[in-house]
């Protein structure tokens, strides 16, 4: 399950989410535009991720908001105890204290699957 949150300042969905199931069986796949976060569980057991990013990681770019943000209130599906969760991303802050460097561009937050 895919989900992709608006960090856009000054968007009037800053903060939302929208969700996607992305799967070999349904052969789709989800694209997220700069000044979106993106995160997901994975709900069968050996699942194997890919994606594509635009370009070199740059660890001065290297941010985001913690995974159980009550801000954002994301259901994951599975218990908080199965939950898998990176050292770095553990220090992640919450939406209220993450200093966006996306400004809202005018487009609003919308789900297209290809």
């Amino acid at each position: 399950m895919d989900y992709v949150i608006d960090l856009r300042r000054n968007s009037p969905t800053y903060g939302e989410y929208v969700r996607a199931e992305i799967s070999e069986r349904l052969g789709n796949q989800i694209y997220v535009p700069v000044g979106f976060g993106h995160a997901f569980v994975t709900l069968e057991p050996n699942t194997e991720i890919s994606y594509k990013v635009s370009d070199f990681y740059s660890p001065d770019c290297d941010g985001g908001i913690r995974w159980d943000c009550p801000d954002i209130g994301i259901d994951w599906q599975i218990p908080a105890s199965e939950v898998t969760v990176s050292e770095k991303d553990k220090l992640l802050p919450n939406l209220r204290q993450f200093e966006s460097p996306f400004e809202y561009d005018g487009e609003p937050l919308e789900l297209v699957l290809r």
